[in-house]
């Protein structure tokens, strides 16, 4: 018998009455570790409620004692993040450095939120007309949603509800099913922390559930984190439902490397960024671009062997560099698309499709994989492969690498390695994409700085975290001020003006 995985609903984890289940896997094993309720339209409408009753309460919770949650919040990831982590690569099987390293990024997000009585702190102007006096407020928008992918089950969270529970909302989280533990483990330890029961939901299921929120009157704001397809139809039925949203999308991030470029750093750059992860990350580096064809040669050259020595290994083996991907299906779709890069013509340098490891053969693993000589009609360079597969795109010139990458349907990250300070800075101010790296492979800002794409890769106004997250969780209030004074100038009938 599995385990059953409950919802928290008002402080209580709470199993799920669903007839339908979804069933949780270790990727490592290929066994199934635990049972998912699929929460129905009913559940996610008690968790919504329980967020609205708490509401007012929270609301008028002093920012500083919403601040001094989140930090016993904080001090209780510091101390077990081991733990976290270990949920973490159970049920996605990642590596335990890299889950550590995710959560850690998403307790900088609870660090940076726990200046919530500075982050919201307003502006005023004395006497913008004569004994006249203005100031703003930002205030909380009420039950807010987070739906978050498999691939970051404890960052992406914390990209979001920090912010919002810090600006005096109240949250409804909607995880993948696919690893849904590291959601309720930072539930039962928001609660241990102090905060109230209702504050913080947790509601487990697939599109059923992904529509009650998005149709909820109650919800009036949804962030997401996934693929472009799914990242579009949240927004556009989020915002038909009259709600705010923010949806960021998928990726398909290059990374330019220079004839000057130190090519030992560019080439351990790479192998960070396209295999760290099994590759199942939206700032993945998936398309290599050298620049002419000595680059190139130089390139395949140093990365090939490495990508052939890749240490791949269940999540808990402390000598792995990569583990397995998340689910048989994933598995079979990236095995799908290097078939499709073979059939298009790619040359394939480092096949990763017959990868076995010993006593570990139900697992879901894949080796490192590497195309050279990808062309921009190819299926592998125009969609997001979310898997350990690097392609190398040759160009000829800077101008013909950027312009691929101005011209690919996704702006989320892209990078250049190069000693050329001129090349560093054209690169910086005209490629069309919404995070750059020089000479760093992932790019992905720190809390205090906020993370979103351009293009397909982003749906809505506002990035993530940061001045943004924080503007997206407010709405903006302004109160002009005059007292009385003795002095009567009769009725105005005018538009008031400055004169």
């Amino acid at each position: 018998m599995t385990a059953t995985i409950p919802n928290f609903i008002d402080g209580e984890l709470v199993p799920s009455r669903s007839a339908r289940t979804s069933p949780v896997y270790n990727p490592a094993t290929g066994e199934q570790s635990g049972t998912l309720g699929l929460a129905t339209t009913q559940e996610v409408q008690s968790a919504v409620a329980a967020a609205r009753k708490a509401f007012p309460a929270w609301a008028n919770t002093t920012p500083l004692r919403r601040a001094r949650i989140l930090n016993r919040f904080l001090r209780i990831l510091e101390d077990r993040i081991d733990e976290l982590a270990a949920v973490i690569t159970a049920e996605h099987g990642k590596v335990l450095s890299d889950a550590k390293g995710e959560i850690q990024r998403g307790m900088e997000v609870v660090e940076f939120a726990t200046a919530a009585p500075q982050l919201l702190k307003g502006e005023i102007t004395e006497n913008v007309g004569t004994r006249v006096d203005s100031h703003s407020l930002r205030q909380p928008l009420g039950v807010v949603a987070g739906i978050t992918p498999f691939n970051f089950p404890a960052m992406v969270p914390m990209w979001m509800f920090p912010v919002a529970l810090a600006s005096g909302n109240t949250f409804v989280l909607k995880p993948s099913e696919r690893d849904p533990s590291a959601s309720l483990t930072l539930a039962r330890w928001l609660k241990e922390a102090g905060l109230p029961d209702g504050v913080f939901n947790v509601v487990h299921g697939d599109k059923e559930a992904v529509d009650a929120i998005l149709t909820d009157p109650d919800i009036v704001a949804v962030s997401f984190v996934g693929s472009t397809p799914i990242a579009r139809y949240i927004y556009e039925t989020a915002t038909r439902h009259g709600k705010r949203c923010q949806a960021l999308g998928g990726a398909k991030n290059h990374m330019i490397v220079m004839p000057d470029a130190d090519m030992d750093q560019a080439v351990d750059a790479l192998m960070g960024a396209a295999y760290g992860s099994a590759g199942e990350r939206c700032m993945a580096i998936s398309v290599a671009v050298p620049i002419g064809e000595t680059t190139a040669d130089r390139l395949i050259e140093k990365l090939a062997p490495k990508v052939r020595a890749l240490n791949i290994g269940p999540g808990t083996d402390p000598e792995a560099e990569m583990g397995p991907l998340v689910t048989k299906q994933h598995l079979d779709k990236v095995h799908s698309y290097i078939n499709a890069g073979v059939e298009e013509g790619a040359k394939l340098i480092v096949d990763g499709r017959d990868f076995r490891r010993q006593g570990y053969e139900k697992g879901y693993f894949l080796g490192g994989t590497l195309f050279d000589r990808v062309t921009t009609d190819m299926k592998i360079y125009r969609e997001e492969i979310f898997g350990p597969v690097l392609a190398v795109a040759r160009a000829k010139s800077y101008d013909e690498a950027a312009d691929m990458i101005n011209k690919h349907e996704f702006g989320n990250g892209t990078a250049i390695f190069t000693r050329d300070g001129d090349a560093a800075r054209e690169f910086a101010h005209q490629i069309q994409v919404g995070m750059i790296g020089i000479n760093v492979p992932i790019p992905v800002p720190m809390a205090f700085h906020s993370f979103g794409g351009w293009k397909a890769s982003l749906f809505g106004d506002h990035h993530m975290h940061g001045p943004e997250g924080v503007r997206f969780y407010t709405k903006l209030k302004t109160i002009t001020t005059r007292w009385p004074t003795g002095i009567r100038a009769g009725a105005e009938f005018v538009m008031p003006t400055m004169s």
